[in-house]
């Protein structure tokens, strides 16, 4: 009988330690379903194409053309960083208070959504390990039990003894063959996870820069003498600037 063989006859109700097998059976299944799950998540939130993402944002900036930079956050919605950088620009217009709070508060929002989950894969990968030294334990005190008791015969006890021992050694197997690629990928995706947001922080950080200047920047428009009959009545309202005389709207100015 092979290796394989042996180690699945150990789910049989007829082998010592098969209740621990079953559990961690059932933590392999979860482990490997929030493996995938989590891979698929993180593979979307970070395309690879963060650089290329923020310089065209930068460019379009440059060119004062924010509606088209929305429309580019919208085109790659699925990356986390794309989501930050739009609550920015649509705060734009409102001031430096707004747009901070409005990256700062999407930011707090965006970072509990990557990483939840992940730390499931450390607890499975502990509680495999735990239930793993449990079965071992519980081989051992059925090996010791055979050993021990007296009027069996020497040929039975060697085959309790034998199943005790294959029992502590195939749920220790199991439990440690489950632990290490789970805390493996655990740590990639963790690793992966804090690019994510080293992204997020830099980015967001660069942008709030460069909106706080756009926010500060003076704009000169002519009003003609012709246009002013008795005074000049002003109304603003977060980018739009309206200028009024004698009650009537002569310059409208959108930042």
């Amino acid at each position: 009988m092979s290796f394989i063989q042996k180690f699945l006859l150990s789910f049989s109700a007829n082998e010592p330690g098969y209740g621990f097998m079953w559990v961690l059976l059932v933590f392999f299944i979860f482990a490997i379903a929030l493996i995938i799950e989590r891979g698929i998540f993180l593979m979307r939130k970070t395309s690879g194409k963060t650089n290329v993402f923020m310089a065209s944002v930068f460019d379009l900036l440059k060119k004062d053309n924010i509606p088209e930079a929305l429309k580019l956050c919208d085109r790659n919605d699925n990356m986390a960083l794309s989501r930050v950088v739009k609550a920015g620009l649509e705060n734009a217009a409102n001031g430096v208070d707004k747009i901070t709070a409005a990256l700062e508060e999407k930011t707090l929002s965006t970072v509990p959504m990557l990483e939840q989950r992940t730390n499931y894969l450390a607890m499975t990968a502990n509680v495999a390990t735990l239930i793993g030294l449990m079965g071992t334990i519980y081989g051992l005190i059925v090996s010791f039990a055979a050993v021990g008791a007296p009027g069996i015969d020497p040929a039975q006890k060697s085959t309790l003894l034998a199943q005790g021992i294959a029992a502590a050694m195939n749920t220790t197997l199991a439990g440690l063959a489950i632990a290490i690629p789970a805390i493996v990928v655990f740590t990639f995706y963790q690793n992966v996870t804090q690019r994510i947001i080293d992204d997020i922080d830099e980015f967001g950080l660069k942008l709030s820069n460069v909106l706080t200047e756009r926010s500060r920047k003076t704009y000169k428009y002519h009003i003609s003498t012709a246009q002013i009959k008795e005074g000049i009545g002003i109304h603003v309202t977060h980018g739009n600037i309206k200028i009024f005389t004698d009650n009537t709207l002569i310059k409208e100015i959108n930042l």
